[in-house]
């Protein structure tokens, strides 16, 4: 369910190649996330979270240029200043992470998104907004993984480490509509075929 090894290879060449001729700010950094694979916009997530000591998820210019370079995107800081000050609509000199995240999204077809939030609520079994092992359980079959045929893993093994695939950073064992949105926009990315990526979504979680 989570991207293949072939599917994270064309996202991180095909971003990579794009960043050769990207201009614009938000593009730039979206680009970058995205040569570090699906993940690579929520990583950036997790690390602006870290930083919000006081919870009050807004972002100064001064973190929002230490949140980029602590998860090791390079960027002048001139650009990133422009970034800031595109996002800043308001002119408030702050910005609220989610709606920035947001923005980093790559865009999606409305048929994409939807998809997304099937998948979603289909494994949010609880319907508490956060995916967890005990969702998952008699959702995701794991009766057919090899560590779990051979004994070498139980049930809950196998399904801590697909919720793992999703949580690249703080691997807190939960994931919420946010982060699984995050994740799969990176995965769209890769893929330019809105078919495809309907067969793919429908095949993998049986919508």
């Amino acid at each position: 369910m989570a991207a293949t090894g072939r599917t994270q290879q064309e996202l991180i060449a095909k971003s990579k190649e794009k960043l050769k001729s990207a201009q614009d700010p938000l593009e730039i950094l979206r680009l970058k996330c995205l040569a570090r694979g699906a993940n690579g916009i929520k990583g950036l997530g997790r690390t602006f979270k870290i930083m919000d000591d006081d919870e009050n998820k807004a972002l100064d210019l001064k973190e929002f240029k230490k949140g980029i370079h602590d998860y090791g995107i390079l960027m002048e800081d001139t650009i990133i200043k422009q970034l800031f000050d595109s996002l800043d609509k308001d002119g408030s000199g702050s910005l609220d992470f989610d709606e920035f995240l947001k923005a980093l999204r790559p865009p999606m077809s409305d048929s994409r998104k939807n998809l997304i939030n099937m998948a979603f609520m289909k494994l949010d079994r609880s319907g508490d907004g956060n995916i967890t092992v005990d969702d998952l359980k008699g959702v995701y079959n794991v009766k057919k993984h090899p560590k779990y045929l051979n004994g070498e893993w139980t049930e809950e093994q196998c399904l801590r480490v697909f919720l793992d695939s999703f949580d690249s950073n703080d691997k807190d064992g939960k994931i919420t509509k946010d982060e699984f949105l995050n994740y799969y926009s990176g995965v769209s990315a890769s893929i330019d075929s809105d078919v495809y990526f309907d067969l793919m979504m429908r095949h993998a979680y049986k919508l």
